[in-house]
Parts: C-alpha cells; sequence; structure tokens
C-alpha cells in the first residue's frame, strides 16, 4: 500500500471540499443549527413549565418515558427534568444526523463530482492501485465526519453546560451515554452514511443526483429520535453499545458491497 499516494488523494478530495460552497455551506449550517443553536434554545424551555397546564403536560409525558429514564430523573425538580429529557436524551439521535450527513454529502461529492467535474478519467489512469484509490476515497469522507462529529460533541458540551449551569446546579453533561454515542455510534454512523453515499456516488453522474438518492440514510436516525421522543425506547448505556454494534455491522456490510463496484474498468465504462 502506497499511503504517500493515499494521502495525496485524501489532501486532493479535502481541498475540494473545502473549495465548493455548495458542499461546505451544508456542512457547517448543519452542525451548527443542531449542535449549538438548538441546545442554546433548549435553555429556555424550563420556562414552559411555568405556564399555565404546562407542569400537568409534563408530568404525563414523563410517566409515558421509560422506566429506566424516569429512575433517572429522580430527584430532580421539573426544569431540570426537562432539560435533561431534551438535551441529554431526545437530542442524542439529532447528534448522529451531523455525521451521517457529513459522510453522506462528502461521498457523494467523491464519485458523481468528478464524473462532473470531468476529472475522474484522469485519477483513475493515474499510477494507483485499486486498493490505494479505494481506501483513499472512502477515507477522505470518513476521516471528515468523525471530525466534524467529536469538534460538534464539544461544542455541544460547552453550550448546554454554560447556557444551563444555574439551572441544573453545576456541570453535567456529558454522561457515560454520550461518551459512548460520540466515541462509537458517531464513527459508525458516519460509515454507515459513507456506505450510501458511496453506493449512490458510484452510481450517478450528477453530484445533485447522488445529494437526493443519498439523503435515504438519514431516515433511519429520523426513526430512532421519533421513538424515543415517543417513549418507545431510550438511549441507555446498553441500547447506545448495541446501536453501534448493530450500524457497524451494517456499514461493513453496505461498504463491501460497495467496493466491489469500484474497480477501473467499472468506472471507466460509466464515464
Amino acid at each position: 500500500m502506497n499511503w504517500r499516494a493515499v494521502r495525496a488523494i485524501i489532501r486532493k478530495d479535502l481541498s475540494v471540499v473545502r473549495q465548493s460552497r455548495a458542499i461546505m455551506l451544508p456542512l457547517v449550517i448543519v452542525p451548527i443549527v443542531v449542535l449549538v443553536a438548538l441546545p442554546a434554545l433548549a435553555s429556555f424551555a424550563p420556562n414552559l413549565v411555568n405556564l399555565p397546564g404546562a407542569g400537568n403536560d409534563l408530568s404525563q409525558l414523563l410517566e409515558a418515558m421509560p422506566a429506566g429514564l424516569q429512575a433517572v430523573m429522580e430527584g430532580r425538580n421539573e426544569e431540570q427534568r426537562l432539560l435533561l429529557m431534551l438535551l441529554v436524551y431526545i437530542f442524542a439521535p439529532l447528534y448522529l444526523i451531523v455525521p451521517i450527513m457529513v459522510a453522506n454529502v462528502i461521498a457523494a461529492d467523491s464519485f458523481a463530482g468528478e464524473k462532473e467535474r470531468k476529472t475522474l478519467e484522469a485519477l483513475l489512469y493515474t499510477p494507483t492501485s485499486d486498493r490505494e484509490l479505494v481506501t483513499a476515497k472512502l477515507m477522505a469522507p470518513w476521516l471528515a465526519a468523525v471530525a466534524v462529529a467529536l469538534l460538534g460533541f464539544v461544542a455541544y458540551s460547552l453550550v448546554v453546560n454554560i447556557t444551563n449551569y444555574r439551572t441544573m446546579g453545576g456541570i453535567f453533561f456529558p454522561n457515560l451515554m454520550w461518551l459512548v454515542l460520540a466515541l462509537w455510534v458517531a464513527p459508525a454512523v458516519a460509515a454507515f452514511g459513507l456506505a450510501g453515499g458511496v453506493l449512490v456516488s458510484a452510481r450517478v453522474n450528477t453530484v445533485q443526483e447522488a445529494y437526493q438518492l443519498g439523503g435515504v440514510v438519514v431516515l433511519p436516525i429520523v426513526l430512532l429520535m421519533v421513538s424515543q421522543a415517543v417513549g418507545v425506547i431510550y438511549f441507555s448505556i446498553g441500547l447506545v453499545l448495541l446501536l453501534g454494534l448493530l450500524i457497524w455491522a451494517i456499514a461493513l456490510a453496505l461498504l463491501w458491497y460497495g467496493v466491489r463496484t469500484l474497480r477501473r474498468e467499472r468506472l471507466v465504462a460509466r464515464i
């Protein structure tokens, strides 16, 4: 494996991403909205508890939650319980949208973008093996997605602790479940988004088509968010560990299948 060639392709792909406004805008705006703006706005949620009837509605909502989540809320006042429910649990699946989106967007541009810019043919005729080319094309979006997810996790932690320090009586975030989510599940979700982007990008001819089809990979995350919001599940440490294992298995299976299609002769035939 010629790692110098692999690093050169990774740098080239990430340089193209940085220079593309169409790619950079969602990569910047979505994390800021999800991991900074929304948790900052959530700090105003305790004010809703004092509205007429809101306290009863909150109590009913918490009673509908799984027993494990109710146990975590034990000993907290209503304002603190509301913040914990929003920032620690309901927003947890929302966090996973960031790595899956980043990996999918960059992977979608990886081959479809090369075709659209008429640079894929030149890349395919470079003196790199199929293995080196595929490794570089997979590593670039995955590394970028994991980096954004970890930076977003740090930003989210700072925002929720700073804006809610007084209400919560001190630093309360992150807990162990979120550490597992950021270090174990987020990289798996990035790999899943990468797999979707590779499968789509290698088969379409424009970046726009790749974006539209690749966006489907976000649907499982939305389903997780809805399931937790209505009390069907809650993100315990055990569930998060199992979820990460399942996503890794699916992502690696999809990547294995997708890599089989990333051969020079097949890609040349699609140019």
